[in-house]
């Protein structure tokens, strides 16, 4: 057998490779025991757990976005089909409303709330919007910047008389 230059090379990395993968299986399945991680949140210095300004990470129940905003969206956007809400990630995507007044066009809305403030600038809204071309097809259409603004609109509005409500005198 004729010497083949990078060959020796390819066999080392394959076996490289190989031994990688059984050393990363075999670490897998070690522990039976459900092992407990523990903090020492009392300790100073880094600790990946906290938050910056060494706030506490949210507890487990807690929703990671404002609340507000969220419960906002849900209700503006409760007369649309909704696709998926994650409230950890702060993103709500509804599915395609056709309004029965107007049959030929359809929305749909990706709402992405993204501070845990109730602010304006933490809300972003997006609308898509579809038409039926002659063959009976939704086509993709540009919906107007304004139906976005007026969605970001209505929600931060409801978010508001929803923190008012909440306000205890």
């Amino acid at each position: 057998m004729a010497f083949e230059r990078g060959s020796v090379l390819r066999g080392v990395a394959a076996g490289v490779l190989a031994l990688t993968v059984l050393t990363g299986v075999s670490a897998c399945g070690g522990n039976k025991g459900g092992g407990q991680f523990t903090t020492q949140s009392d300790e100073p210095g880094f600790n990946p757990f906290k938050g910056r300004g060494g706030k506490a990470a949210p507890q487990a129940g807690a929703i990671g976005v404002n609340g507000f905003l969220w419960r906002a969206s849900l209700d503006t956007l409760a007369f649309m089909p909704l696709a998926s809400a994650d409230p950890y990630g702060g993103v709500i995507v509804t599915d395609w409303y056709t309004n029965p007044e107007k049959p030929d066009e359809r929305f749909k809305a990706t709402v992405y709330i993204l501070d845990t403030r109730l602010r304006a600038d933490g809300l972003n809204v997006t609308i898509f919007k579809q038409v039926k071309d002659a063959g009976g097809g939704w086509v993709d259409s540009a919906a107007t910047e304004q139906t976005a603004t007026d969605v970001e609109n209505a929600i931060l509005t409801r978010a508001r008389q929803l923190r008012l409500s909440n306000i205890k005198n």
